[in-house]
């Protein structure tokens, strides 16, 4: 299976619980798109849509969405909200099978660093219109709340990475490019006339629930908890016990920052 193929089946098993618990894309960085643009898109790609949440809000300004997504269960997710202006294929970034300049712009939210950076950055700019944009925008994890939970998390996730880290069969099946490095890979390509990163925030409703979900939407937790949960379970259940203790039963605000760089062609 090659590396591409790997990184897409990573995220089999947990389409759900994805769905539910990730940020959908904010109005803010439509809105700049937009401005760079100088006008409304024709024709949005959504590059590794996952379930959706990064395309649906794209009906309300482009005459059209396509989003791609490789993996089956994430797309099927994705489909049932498949209308008249968005649909959805499988396909890899650096081969969508896409039309030469078609694209208005090519959205990449959440996904850029599961996809090999030249190869994809070639086949934006073979689909991009002149003077289209590209952005990858991506979160900081965890989102801003409590400091007691925001730790809370940071101590399960740290000891998420040290035991991904440790073992062979789970650290070897899967490349991830460093999101650092996005800004320098749109400039190094040579397609882009102005490239820049911009950051905002975006406040969301949360839930206790909600709050548990997100550290479980992450591809790291869930690549252990399928092949050895044992390892992560106390983790867990003090991670559970400490956010428990953090918020009461009503929902509460988030706010998830974001990191957008940013390519015109």
């Amino acid at each position: 299976m090659s590396s591409k193929q790997n990184n897409a089946e990573r995220f089999s098993g947990f389409a759900d619980v994805y769905e539910n618990a990730r940020p959908k894309v904010p109005k803010y960085p439509i809105n700049v798109i937009c401005r760079y643009l100088g006008k409304a898109p024709q024709l949005v790609v959504d590059m590794g849509c996952g379930t959706g949440l990064s395309s649906d809000i794209w009906q309300e300004v482009s005459d059209k969405i396509i989003g791609i997504e490789p993996n089956d269960e994430m797309r099927s997710i994705a489909e049932k909200k498949s209308s008249t202006k968005m649909n959805f294929i499988k396909a890899f970034s650096d081969n969508t099978g896409l039309d030469d300049c078609c694209a208005d712009a090519v959205v990449c939210s959440q996904s850029f660093h599961w996809m090999e950076p030249t190869s994809t950055l070639k086949e934006v700019n073979r689909i991009l219109k002149d003077g289209g944009v590209f952005a990858t925008i991506d979160c900081d994890w965890p989102p801003v709340v409590k400091w007691e939970a925001e730790k809370a998390y940071m101590q399960l996730y740290s000891k998420v990475l040290e035991i991904e880290s440790q073992i062979p069969d789970i650290k070897d099946s899967f490349i991830r490019y460093s999101k650092n490095k996005h800004l320098e890979n749109i400039i190094k390509s040579g397609y882009f006339t102005y490239a820049r990163e911009i950051l905002f925030c975006s406040m969301e409703e949360c839930t206790t629930e909600r709050f548990f979900n997100i550290i479980l939407s992450q591809g790291s937790t869930q690549a252990i908890l399928k092949k050895y949960p044992e390892l992560i379970k106390n983790e867990l259940d003090i991670f559970y016990d400490n956010i428990d203790s953090c918020f009461d039963k009503e929902p509460f605000d988030i706010e998830f920052c974001y990191r957008m760089r940013i390519g015109v062609k």
